[in-house]
């Protein structure tokens, strides 16, 4: 394995997000790694990621990208084909959009970590492109394009020869889609950064850490804490952060993004984290938990996976401000032992996620 050339694939590199920390893993896996990326805006990722050789796309080239990049999803498929992986032993994609059909040398393996299917063009494609989403122009036009996308992406999955998904949720969906197996390895949690330990908040307030998305559902949790008249404060920013603060009631705060110092020091703080949306995996609930903090998700998709009930957390079973407000007030009669829910977020952490990729890849290398 110390022999063999590697590139690493992922989508775009514009921020440090879930998916970037698991390709961090990957890097110190193949410290010799080549990184391609449809997109690089530099000094946006850890050093550890900068530091590599990386290799952009034509898109790269197209004025205010970094911006806009997701306006450019009809040429994402060709982008990602254009790179030469000819020279390479070993290919990892890291996908969540298109990195996945990379096209590998003809005695290459191509293993993809995927942390979903395009949630945009197949079960999703209502929360991004919806008439409350997008213009009529957009709508039109992605419309027009998504069955030859859903054609690519599934014909483009047999370019991969292992798939890894990061929960049973989305390796159903991986088969249901692309019908192929896949083996599941849960990313990590930093459980050594986030742990309990004093803060210097002494607020009664739930929590909300999230990218403010209209797939995150965060408007459910809005419209209970205006019913409860409870406070709440929502960490991040995003597209639909206007619409969040006009539905708001002064007990709701919204504090765009934080320091990770910062961010700890809220979870260590508050009563719980509020995770109202259907993630595929879902790295915050776990750094919640690693903080001795309990969860009320939405019981539905990898939050099945991460919470377990009345131990680190409660669910809410439908997708509705009523059934949110009642989670919450069942939560409130529970007495909540957060040595038990940091032990169980331990199980998430980064070193047994080393173990299970080592011990992977010894496997179909070796085969």
């Amino acid at each position: 394995m110390r022999d063999m050339k590697v590139a690493l694939v992922h989508d775009w590199l514009t921020g440090m997000r879930g998916g970037e920390k698991v390709l961090e893993v990957f890097c110190e896996l193949f410290p010799k790694a080549d990184i391609f990326t449809l997109i690089h805006a530099p000094g946006s990722v850890s050093k550890l990621i900068e530091d590599r050789i990386i290799r952009t796309s034509f898109l790269q080239k197209i004025p205010s990208i970094q911006k806009n990049y997701r306006y450019s999803l009809p040429l994402m498929p060709r982008a990602i084909e254009s790179f030469d992986l000819s020279g390479y032993d070993l290919v990892i994609s890291t996908s969540h959009c298109v990195a996945k059909g990379a096209v590998p040398g003809p005695n290459a393996k191509h293993v993809c970590y995927c942390f979903t299917p395009m949630r945009y063009i197949w079960d999703q494609f209502d929360s991004y492109f919806g008439p409350e989403r997008a213009g009529w122009a957009v709508r039109t036009a992605i419309n027009a394009l998504r069955s030859s996308l859903q054609k690519w992406d599934r014909a483009s999955s047999s370019r991969v020869h292992h798939f890894l998904a990061d929960s049973n949720y989305v390796a159903k969906r991986i088969k249901s889609f692309y019908n192929r197996d896949a083996e599941v390895i849960y990313p990590h949690a930093d459980t050594e950064f986030y742990t309990t330990g004093p803060s210097p908040l002494k607020e009664d307030f739930y929590l909300i850490v999230s990218a403010l998305a209209p797939y995150k559902k965060l408007e459910l949790a809005v419209q209970a804490f205006n019913n409860l008249g409870k406070r709440l404060k929502i960490i991040g920013s995003g597209p639909s952060l206007a619409s969040l603060k006009a539905k708001a009631s002064p007990n709701i705060e919204f504090l765009g993004w934080r320091s990770n110092e910062e961010i700890r020091n809220h979870y260590r703080a508050c009563r719980a984290l509020i995770f109202p949306g259907t993630e595929d995996f879902g790295i915050v609930p776990l750094e919640a938990m690693a903080c001795g903090k309990p969860v009320i998700a939405f019981g539905e998709g990898g939050a099945l996976e991460t919470v377990q009930e009345n131990i680190s957390g409660v669910f809410f079973k439908e997708s509705s401000s009523k059934s949110l407000a009642q989670a919450i007030q069942s939560f409130e009669k529970i007495s909540w032992d957060p040595s038990k829910i940091r032990g169980h977020a331990e199980a998430f952490s980064r070193k047994n996620f080393v173990a299970s990729l080592k011990s992977f890849f010894d496997k179909i290398l070796s085969a």
